[in-house]
C-alpha cells in the first residue's frame, strides 16, 4: 500500500519515496537519458545498492512538509512515474538565498503523458499557498521538454545563468497569482 499523498492531482499522488520504490527509482535514475538533464554533473545511478541511500536523501530533503523530493504516484495503477521537486536553491558555494526551484524526473515510460505539468503545475499551487512568491526552474540547455513544460505553467524566460549549482541552466521564473 502506497504512502499518504502530500498532495494530488487529477492522476497523480505526490507523496514521499518509500524504501519499496528502490526498483523503480533505480530504473529511472539509472537511464542516461534521464540522468543527463539533473544536476551540476549528470551522474546515473550505476547499482541498484546506491538506492536506499539516495531514498533516504531525498526523504530527510522533504522532512519540512513545504519543500521535498516526492515520488509521484500514478492514482490508477499506483506506478511511480518519477519525481516532483519543490526545494531550495543552492548558489555555486551551496548556500541559498531562500529562493525555491519546481523540477520534475520522469521515467521515459511516462514521457508524453502530460505528467510533468500535471505535477508541477500542482507543486507550484504548492508553493504559493504556503507562502511563496516566486518559484524557479533550471534547464539544462538542450532540454526541449523540460522548457516546453516550463511555458506551458506559464513560467516566463530569465536568460541563460551559472548562478545555481555551479553550472549553465536556462531560468525560469513563476510568480504567485
Amino acid at each position: 500500500m502506497s504512502a499518504t499523498p502530500l498532495f494530488s492531482t487529477e492522476r497523480l499522488n505526490a507523496r514521499l519515496w518509500q524504501q519499496a520504490d528502490a526498483g523503480r527509482a533505480f530504473d529511472t535514475y539509472s537511464r542516461w537519458e534521464v540522468a543527463r538533464w539533473l544536476g551540476a554533473t549528470p551522474k546515473a545511478l550505476g547499482s541498484p545498492a546506491e538506492v536506499p541511500a539516495v531514498i533516504e536523501r531525498w526523504r530527510r530533503r522533504s522532512a519540512d512538509p513545504r519543500y521535498g523530493i516526492w515520488a509521484l504516484e500514478r492514482k490508477d495503477t499506483g506506478v511511480v512515474v518519477g519525481s516532483v521537486i519543490l526545494i531550495p536553491l543552492p548558489d555555486e558555494d551551496g548556500t541559498g538565498h531562500g529562493e525555491i526551484e519546481v523540477g520534475w524526473h520522469l521515467h521515459p515510460d511516462s514521457w508524453g503523458h502530460g505528467f510533468a505539468t500535471e505535477a508541477a503545475g500542482a507543486a507550484l499551487a504548492k508553493g504559493f499557498a504556503d507562502g511563496l512568491t516566486e518559484i524557479h526552474a533550471v534547464v539544462r540547455p538542450g532540454n526541449d521538454r523540460s522548457a516546453a513544460v516550463c511555458r506551458r505553467l506559464g513560467m516566463v524566460p530569465q536568460g541563460r545563468t551559472s548562478r545555481w549549482y555551479g553550472a549553465e541552466f536556462d531560468a525560469f521564473l513563476a510568480t504567485r497569482p
